[in-house]
């Protein structure tokens, strides 16, 4: 709290002026949200929350997230929201990944913990992350986790409203997006950015879409916010050279292993009683198959499981849900 806050802070307690304290607790609230202390800026909110409702004098602070955040960009034609916010208690963030993997996120996460700690050494955490690797090995589950574990707010690109048919709206809605992202923490993903990062060399693009890369790469080049910036791709090698060397921290997130698959199947089946004789056979039947069909194929079969009134989960219902759920026919 710098000084002037806590001059007024103290003049209101002084004077005993209710309506003071109260306005200068939402200052505070928001100065944490901006330094990106974003657990102690939502305890402080819901407890000013609670006192508030029960003096029924209600503040008028944001539902558990800045007040920048509270008015979304809208495209410029149509005024359709350019992002999506996604509550923190909405997002998953269990992963099950490789070793090497996993410690590279949690480099993420503590490097964004420690980003005062660091700025005193003139040091910089890792804020532009690129996640890329095969659809529905966990890209999107990835940005959703390091959102949670840094307790940042989760807005999310909506291309079908920022992606424009007419010339230069496209690059200005994508600015307004970036421009958001700067008022206050939070995590910004891309999904699928190779939409705007294709290979400028790619003969069978128009110009516009060079102009669109090229605004991207300023906007990565001039990205300064207090938060995080996540973009997720299936087809690196359809982005453009420049790209790559505009990310803090690239990071492929590959199909399970073995190891991956069985711990998967168990984190899955943990609500219920489940027998397993062969697990090699288990894991065989799972190889090759993505973190997504892995856990859609377990609860299949916990849905057939419950439908059919069992008690226990049998192996043979298991691998028939994962041979389903992996498009392999059963013999």
């Amino acid at each position: 709290m710098n000084a002037v806050l806590m001059k007024r802070l103290f003049r209101a307690i002084s004077d005993g002026k209710p309506e003071e304290l109260q306005k200068m607790a939402k200052v505070i609230v928001e100065d944490e949200f901006k330094k990106g202390h974003g657990e102690l800026a939502k305890e402080l909110s819901s407890l000013l929350k609670e006192k508030a409702s029960s003096s029924h004098n209600p503040l008028p602070l944001a539902e558990g997230k800045p007040s920048s955040l509270s008015v979304l960009p809208r495209s410029r034609r149509y005024e359709l929201p350019l992002i999506t916010h996604v509550q923190n208690d909405r997002l998953e963030h269990l992963m099950i990944l490789p070793q090497a993997v996993e410690e590279r996120f949690l480099r993420i996460e503590r490097e964004y913990a420690a980003r005062e700690r660091l700025a005193l050494f003139g040091l910089l955490p890792r804020k532009k992350i690129l996640l890329y690797g095969p659809p529905g090995c966990g890209k999107t589950l990835g940005a959703q986790r390091l959102a949670w574990n840094t307790g940042l707010e989760f807005i999310k690109v909506r291309f079908d409203s920022m992606v424009s048919s007419y010339l230069g709206e496209t690059a200005a809605n994508l600015r307004s997006i970036f421009e958001t992202a700067g008022q206050s923490p939070c995590l910004l993903f891309i999904d699928e950015c190779d939409s705007i990062a294709k290979s400028r060399m790619a003969t069978q693009e128009v110009g516009e879409i060079k102009r669109i890369v090229n605004s991207f790469l300023q906007l990565l080049d001039d990205y300064d916010a207090p938060g995080l910036m996540v973009c997720a791709t299936n087809l690196d090698s359809e982005l453009d050279p420049a790209i790559w060397r505009r990310f803090d921290e690239i990071l492929e997130v590959p199909k399970p292993g073995r190891d991956e698959i069985e711990k998967l199947i168990k984190a899955t089946l943990a609500v219920a009683n489940f027998v397993i004789c062969d697990w090699e056979k288990v894991l065989d039947t799972g190889r090759g198959y993505s973190a997504a069909e892995i856990v859609r194929g377990c609860r299949d079969a916990l849905k057939r499981v419950v439908l059919e009134g069992q008690e226990t989960l049998t192996e043979e219902v298991l691998l028939e849900a994962l041979m389903e759920s992996g498009g392999r026919i059963s013999e």
